[in-house]
């Protein structure tokens, strides 16, 4: 969601700023620009649409050492190119680009800067106005109308802010909008993802919120608002140019389907050692141990994979496990029990409606745990502990490697906890063999691309609706199935426990509705989500199924291998993923950015 770049002192900033957006391109957005400027001119460039119809627009005049790029996903006005980053004061003199929502733009706009003219409908556009006001008519140096005009913004921001006066400087500020400092040799950068400007440095500083950077070529200069300079190391990003490629892909999604088995192969080489003992920080499992209930907030996927992941956590670490969605705990925090533990569930580490909860539970003084795929993001950070997936960038905005491995993580701070508590069931649960045998079934299931691609283009190709159905952990994983389904392939789907259709859902039902059943390895479960399958048949639904071979029938659709119960969402997820994947890709679609979403929500 939303994108910056940024750079100071480079000879190739146009290029910079344009590979950086492209890098970006994942994270959704519905428009674009980039602000250049050297010692002959300056340039603004500002498209709606792709990054492509940006490039475009951009000719051989639009160059210099210095600039700031944004990808925007509308939310103060519709996609246009007024509305469009980078945003100028009327004078043309301050660029703006921003990530975030200013919450009191309103007012702002009434107090301060009510005369002025403005272009488009964008909070961000009355920010610069207001940076502006401050530095041209109080006689403000650009800093401290930068500062003042932060200590009367109320909300979220990533800002990068351009002087034309002094082309050399990028200022830079944070309030819960991740950004990020890359370091350069004669040049240093912004972005608000490392994958942006990987190409040129893998070396980078953090940015807290309320911190404000000065940025040249050669320096970079933190403090806080009052001033107070911080110091502060700089790290190595584990990042590689070849993994945030396609390849020979078509699509990322088909590429990160793909690696699913690779991820859990690498899990297990973090979490176990070679005879199979867990890895898993003591601290973390006294932690958990030490807690009467485990909370898990997440949002979306992740908030799927805590439910694939609660039977397992509540079985091993005999501790209940309640499930929140970030976005409703971050404004009616429910009551607690007495010694809560809260897990985090976030592929970017940048979720603001979790972050929103984290900040709450810090002010109580509860214990965290992240698990994220994204080390040194902005949960991971604030939390007091994390576990990292490792699972390598997840461009395609359906999560499929961050959902697998987050579940799988879970296992291993599971069995961990379990063991220590002495309980026989972890102590049985042979995870290294067990995920060793899921990562054998998802490779199974991949070599039958072909086949679930003929069963999508029976079922999926004109249906506007669908349903996915299941009981117990199969529930769980209709509801992650049906969310893939609709968000890439704009089909309205529903999952649900199977056994509440028909509470009156089954009205829905109509001539070759498709229905998907999930049955996994549970003789007395699978007899009624069969029961409940032939149901929806007699009122004219077109029925697959997909089924754990150990109940599987000769006119199954399709069959995945046996896995241990507690990761059979992680298997059973992924024909799943497979038919989403090929139900975008025979509407026409672009399977890695659908439309109107983006991969990492940092708005709340």
């Amino acid at each position: 969601m939303c994108g910056i770049v940024g750079v100071v002192g480079s000879r190739n900033a146009t290029d910079i700023l344009m590979q950086g957006l492209e890098k970006l391109e994942y994270r959704g957005y519905d428009s674009a620009g980039i602000f250049v400027t050297g010692s002959k001119n300056n340039s603004l460039v500002k498209s709606v649409g792709r990054i492509a119809d940006l490039r475009s627009k951009i000719g051989i005049d639009v160059a210099g050492t210095s600039g700031i790029g944004h990808t925007r996903w509308a939310t103060h006005g519709k996609p246009t190119e007024d509305n469009a980053h980078p945003h100028t004061s009327t004078s043309g003199r301050f660029v703006l680009v921003h990530n975030g929502v200013i919450e009191n733009f309103v007012e702002l706009k009434e107090e301060y800067v009510a005369d002025d003219v403005f272009k488009g409908q964008t909070d961000t556009e009355i920010a610069v106005h207001l940076i502006a006001k401050f530095a041209e008519e109080e006689g403000l140096a650009t800093l401290e109308a930068f500062k003042k005009a932060l200590n009367v913004i109320k909300g979220s921001y990533a800002f990068a802010l351009m002087d034309v006066e002094t082309p050399d400087v990028i200022y830079v500020a944070k309030n819960k909008s991740p950004l990020l400092i890359g370091l350069g040799d004669g040049y240093n950068m912004v972005c608000s993802d490392a994958m942006a400007m990987i190409r040129e440095t893998s070396e980078f500083m953090e940015i807290h919120d309320k911190e404000l950077v000065i940025l040249t070529k050669d320096n970079v200069e933190v403090a806080d608002y009052d001033g107070n300079r911080v110091e502060r190391e700089s790290y190595t990003a584990e990042l590689d140019l070849s993994d945030i490629g396609k390849g020979t892909y078509p699509f990322y999604m088909l590429k990160e389907i793909d690696e699913q088995p690779a991820v859990m192969r690498k899990l297990i080489a973090t979490y176990a050692d070679e005879n199979g003992a867990m890895k898993v920080d003591e601290n973390i499992v006294k932690a958990v141990q030490e807690a009467d209930r485990i909370y898990i907030i997440a949002a979306g996927t992740s908030y799927n994979a805590g439910f694939g992941a609660k039977m397992m956590l509540e079985s091993l670490t005999s501790t209940p496990v309640e499930l929140g969605v970030a976005s409703e705990w971050g404004y009616g925090m429910p009551l607690l029990s007495k010694k809560p533990f809260f897990i985090f569930l976030s592929q970017s580490g940048e979720t603001a409606d979790s972050r929103q909860v984290l900040v709450k539970v810090n002010e109580l003084g509860l214990p965290s745990l992240t698990v994220t795929n994204v080390p040194g993001s902005t949960l991971s950070r604030e939390a007091t502990y994390t576990m990292l997936i490792g699972a390598g960038p997840e461009i395609a905005v359906a999560s499929t490697k961050a959902y697998t491995g987050q579940i799988a993580t879970l296992a291993f701070l599971a069995k961990a906890v379990g063991e220590a508590d002495g309980n026989a069931a972890a102590s049985d649960f042979e995870l290294v063999k067990e995920l060793s045998l899921v990562a054998q079934s998802i490779e199974s299931t991949l070599s039958e691309k072909e086949e679930i691609a003929e069963v999508v283009a029976k079922l999926l190709p004109t249906t506007r609706n669908a349903f996915y159905i299941g009981r117990k952990q199969d529930y769980f994983v209709a509801m992650e199935a049906s969310l893939k389904l609709k968000e890439i392939s704009y089909i309205q789907c529903e999952g649900f426990a199977a056994g509440e259709l028909k509470h009156g859902t089954i009205s829905l039902i109509e001539k070759d509705t498709p229905v998907l059943a999930l049955i996994s390895n549970n003789e007395e479960v699978a007899a009624h989500t069969r029961g409940n399958v032939m149901e929806t048949v007699a009122r004219g639904a077109s029925a697959i199924t997909i089924v754990e071979e150990g109940v599987a029938r000769e006119d199954d659709t399709i069959v995945v291998n046996n896995v241990h119960p507690f990761l059979s969402a992680i298997s059973m997820v992924i024909p799943t993923q497979l038919i989403a994947y090929f139900a975008s890709m025979q509407r026409g679609l672009d399977v890695d950015k659908p439309r109107n979403l983006a991969k990492a929500v940092t708005v709340e």
